[in-house]
């Protein structure tokens, strides 16, 4: 996939994203969401076995990498990040899609599911919390909260002023290297991070993912009203969904799985023990095994 250079595609959201393909036009589509600090590279291994089956699609959503980088806070509002992800099928033509999506392009795929279950045919989720148990947990529970302040960081400038200080690589070794050693991120993966990430506005673009979010993440010792949507019935997802969940998640721990049964009409869950939050490469054989032994 990455071999060939990106398409550069204009959408009718007003934004143009670099966008990876592989596989057959004509088989089904799989569109591949990244999180954050990441990019269409994050299902590299799982689009290369993919792709003799499916049609891949891979962008690199905005704010990020070369893609588009709107410079306000709203522009990174979840609507707007949906609304992309149907944009780009309708520029490549496919009505009707697998979305596959890690961290906060699990988000996204969450969002578009909800919203348009005429288009989005299964769902794929790995390591991204659905936003009535993740809402749930960061009220009630105080270990996923204490897991969660992280968010309170990105979204406050100071960190921005700090990375300036001290550099891409400070933020890249006292962020993303806290949680892997040298023999996870090779050097060669650690230029292609810190390259996509000294893209001119990126760093901005990639923390206003986490401003424009309506998530409430309480401090520690705050005490918040429940959101009242915790109360309210939830719409249930009715097409296939598997959830992929390294077990190993110091961020997103364990207890996110908790009830999605009752929001999931047809709930398939891989567990990947000895994996973390970054399972789509931590444990690639293993991801990729469960995406084929589920999808058609």
């Amino acid at each position: 996939m990455n071999e060939l250079p990106p398409q550069r595609l204009a959408l009718s959201t007003g934004v143009e994203l670099d966008v990876w393909t592989a596989g057959d036009t004509a088989n089904p589509a799989i569109i591949f969401l990244h999180g954050f600090p990441e990019s269409h590279r994050t299902w590299r291994h799982q689009i290369a076995a993919l792709s003799k089956r499916y049609y891949c699609i891979a962008p690199d959503q905005r704010g990020y990498a070369g893609s588009s980088k709107p410079p306000s806070v709203s522009d990174y509002a979840v609507p707007k990040l949906v609304a992309d992800v149907f944009a780009l099928a309708d520029v490549l033509g496919v009505d009707r899609f697998t979305i596959a999506a890690h961290d906060w392009g699990g988000a996204i795929g969450w969002a578009a599911a909800l919203g348009r279950p005429d288009r989005v045919e299964r769902l794929v989720i790995a390591n991204a919390p659905h936003p009535y148990v993740f809402q749930k947990m960061l009220v009630e529970d105080l270990g996923q909260r204490a897991a969660s302040q992280y968010i309170r960081t990105f979204r406050d400038d100071e960190l921005e002023r700090r990375i300036a200080e001290n550099g891409l690589e400070w933020f890249f070794d006292h962020s993303f290297m806290r949680y892997f050693t040298q023999d996870d991120v090779s050097p060669e993966e650690r230029a292609i991070y810190l390259k996509q990430w000294a893209q001119p506005g990126a760093l901005t673009a990639m923390f206003n993912w986490y401003r424009a979010s309506p998530m409430t993440v309480p401090a520690m010792d705050e005490i918040v009203p429940r959101p009242p949507f915790l109360d309210a019935p939830f719409p249930k997802l009715m097409m296939p969904v598997l959830i992929i969940w390294g077990m190993g998640d110091k961020a997103l721990l364990p207890c996110m799985l908790d009830g999605l049964d009752s929001l999931i009409d047809d709930l398939t869950i891989a567990r990947i023990e000895g994996a973390g939050h970054f399972v789509p490469w931590e444990a690639r054989d293993a991801v990729t095994h469960a995406l084929m032994d589920w999808l058609p």
